[in-house]
């Protein structure tokens, strides 16, 4: 019984799992790849992404012919599940293994379901950018920093959706990007962009300029600095953002990255976890919007307004 128990907002130091997120982020790349390469595109890329699922991170239903498949991260069971329409499972272990290696299992199980599937098979947004059937390099998997992974990916996700709700203008799902690894949910303006000046190390920049072509605010959640770190950031940025006085007292406007950032162990840390990290969400978007000129009376809304209803 005690397996289902869970610590809420686990802690994780990114020294003690460096090598396994590395590892866990060319597969999530793999995977992701596979999704981009059957689901029609979306705007800002939002067809490539995973989602948080109750056991890990998955791609939802992609369309296949007349059918469809899905491939699910499992960090309960440590597995990566295909499971096609067809009624057809195929199962890839989650364990210390090359990325040459999951590539090609995982490539042969969708050959094995029928699903014929050809990816740009080399990672992006990082550097180096090793094939993945020749990448030896990143082979190291902790199963219990995966899972831990998860579950902050878990808190993360259900406080981000919760702020989501406040906004009734065009956003995104809150999901994960497997190019910087990253959980994140944008809201937007309704006004177009300026051109993206990309940048991104090995992906091209009609790429940035697909997902920024109008002006957001962007949340979300990043494993890195000591423990992980939330971020929020604009694009355009405003004038007087990065001044913008915003909550709680641990954030801070981050030069080097052009963001807001909180740590990760300032949320874990404090009285009300939930609360800290909503008014860190709230607050930098506010700075978006009254810096930015958003129209917050059309684009904003109670999220409880249906209990007048009686729903």
């Amino acid at each position: 019984m005690g397996e289902h128990r869970h610590e809420p907002w686990p802690r994780l130091r990114v020294a003690d799992w460096t090598d396994t997120r590395d590892t866990l982020h060319m597969w999530t790349q793999i995977v992701g790849k596979i999704r981009l390469a059957h689901a029609p595109l979306v705007n800002h890329w939002w067809q490539v992404t995973l989602y948080v699922s109750p056991r890990g991170l998955t791609t939802s239903a992609i369309p296949y012919r007349s059918g469809a498949f899905d491939m699910e991260f499992d960090f309960v069971g440590h597995l990566l599940r295909i499971r096609s329409s067809n009624g057809e499972e195929r199962r890839v272990a989650l364990e210390p293994k090359p990325v040459a290696d999951f590539y090609a299992e995982t490539m042969d199980h969708l050959v094995g379901l029928g699903i014929e599937t050809t990816i740009q098979a080399r990672p992006n947004e990082v550097e180096p950018s090793i094939p993945f059937a020749d990448d030896r390099q990143h082979a190291s998997y902790d199963p219990r920093a995966a899972r831990l992974f998860w579950r902050q990916l878990l808190e993360a996700n259900r406080v981000i959706g919760e702020f989501r709700s406040h906004f009734v203008g065009k956003v995104s799902p809150v999901h994960f990007f497997w190019g910087a690894m990253d959980l994140a949910c944008t809201r937007f303006s309704g006004r177009v962009a300026p051109r993206h000046p990309g940048g991104a190390p090995n992906c091209g920049d009609w790429v940035m300029e697909e997902g920024y072509s109008r002006e957001l605010s962007s949340c979300g959640f990043w494993p890195g600095l000591e423990e992980g770190a939330f971020y929020a950031y604009a694009y355009p940025e405003p004038d007087g953002f990065a001044d913008y006085a915003v909550a709680p007292d641990a954030a801070y406007y981050s030069r080097e990255n052009g963001q807001f950032l909180l740590p990760y162990e300032a949320v874990a840390t404090a009285d009300d976890p939930d609360a800290t990290l909503s008014a860190f969400l709230h607050s930098t978007y506010e700075a978006a919007a009254v810096r930015g000129g958003w129209d917050r009376d059309t684009l904003e809304d109670d999220p409880h307004r249906l209990a007048r209803h009686h729903v």
